[in-house]
Formats: structure tokens, C-alpha cells, sequence
């Protein structure tokens, strides 16, 4: 069976080569990013209904100023966003599964969110609510792994947009074969940006974990 390469940041990374390994894959980390977190100031709660929350990232990262806001509810995008929000101190008010899109949809039309995010986060497709970001982690890119050829003729799981455009550049700059590489995409626009030319490439039916190692089993099962 072919192995299974983790780029994501940890401590996800590691969630996920766990997960990994409970379904008998070989798992990998080779992580391409570092989570850092984002000098930011909490609004007025006043302001807000609630958080919303697409990444466990966000409470991780947040620091002393999440305190401000512990009064509002949080939705977090899935299970792992909500036990990082609970860890945090908040209070989780909704859990999604299908992504932020569907979370978005499931609540009242007029709250207002702050969203906690990344840099690099992708804004929500629902525009029925009004939704403020702010910033409070982001991700630096780490030197290419002096062991990266070993992604030849391996699977490999990307966790976002920005995780498939910076694995293909690496692929390239190395010389490596895309079509000895098979990539599981969290999500369509995760696949769309690592582009084409892959031996094999698989789209996540719902943008989680479970569902991401679900397609990363079956590509490792295929032969070589």
C-alpha cells in the first residue's frame, strides 16, 4: 500500500497522521507550514451575535484577547474547531460537518459573526449574513524537506488552497514526476490550485478529516 504524506501545519499534522495510521495507513508528516500567531486587538462583543470559527487554528492562536469575547457563542466549522474553541474557554453554540458554507446556511439569517481566521482563509460563499473578519494566526512557509523525493510514488493529503499551490511549486522546483504523485484534496478549490498532471487526484466529499482519509485510503490501495 502506498504511503500517505501530511503537509498540514501541526499540531494538525500529527491529529491526522494518527487518524491515519487507525485505518492501517502508513502516515508521513512532512509539514510545508508553521501556524504562527497574529498580533490583533477584540472588538467591542457588543458588536457580535457570535464566532465563527473555521479552523482549530483561530482559538489556538488567538492569545489573551479571545478572553474579551468569551461572553459570545462560537460555531466552529467541525469537531476539531469546536473542541479547540472549548479548550479556549468558549462556549460552542453549533457544530457543522459539511463545511463553513453549510454551517453558514443552518443559522439565522441575521446574526452577526466575527470571524476568527487565518491569513490566508477563503471568505464564505453564504453573503446573507453580515460576517466580519479579523486575523489572528497565519502560517510560514518552511524550507522544502531534505527527504522530499520520498513523495514519489506516494499519496499525498492537502488541507487547503494554499497547501496544493505551494506542493506543486515544491514538486516542480525538485524535479519530481507529478505522475508517480497522487494527491486527496480537502477540498475542490485545494485541488484546484495544485493543478493538473498528478498520476491520480481525489476530491474530499465534504471539506473534513474523516472524509479526506477516506479518499486517501483508496489511493493508496492502488498499485504504484
Amino acid at each position: 500500500m502506498r504511503p500517505l504524506v501530511i503537509v498540514r501545519p501541526q499540531p494538525g499534522a500529527d491529529t491526522t497522521a494518527r487518524a491515519a495510521r487507525a485505518l492501517g495507513i502508513e502516515a508521513i508528516v512532512m509539514s510545508l507550514f508553521a501556524v504562527e500567531p497574529v498580533a490583533w486587538r477584540a472588538p467591542d462583543p457588543a458588536a457580535f451575535d457570535g464566532l465563527l470559527l473555521t479552523s482549530a487554528n483561530a482559538p489556538r492562536c488567538a492569545g489573551a484577547e479571545l478572553d474579551q469575547l468569551v461572553i459570545l457563542p462560537a460555531y466552529c466549522v467541525g469537531a476539531a474547531t469546536a473542541a479547540a474553541a472549548r479548550k479556549a474557554g468558549l462556549s460552542v453554540a453549533a457544530t457543522g460537518t459539511a463545511g463553513v458554507d453549510a454551517l453558514l446556511q443552518s443559522l439565522p439569517a441575521d446574526l452577526r459573526l466575527l470571524h476568527l481566521g487565518g491569513a490566508d482563509r477563503r471568505a464564505p460563499a453564504d453573503a446573507t449574513k453580515a460576517i466580519s473578519p479579523v486575523t489572528v494566526y497565519g502560517s510560514a512557509e518552511l524550507p522544502r524537506p531534505a527527504d522530499f523525493a520520498q513523495l514519489e510514488g506516494s499519496v499525498v493529503a492537502i488541507h487547503s488552497p494554499r497547501a496544493g499551490a505551494v506542493l506543486a511549486s515544491h514538486v516542480d522546483a525538485a524535479g519530481l514526476d507529478r505522475a508517480t504523485i497522487a494527491v486527496a484534496a480537502i477540498s475542490a478549490a485545494a485541488a484546484e490550485t495544485a493543478g493538473s498532471g498528478w498520476g491520480d487526484l481525489a476530491v474530499a466529499e465534504h471539506p473534513a478529516d474523516p472524509e479526506l482519509l477516506a479518499i486517501s485510503l483508496r489511493l493508496c490501495k492502488k498499485p504504484r
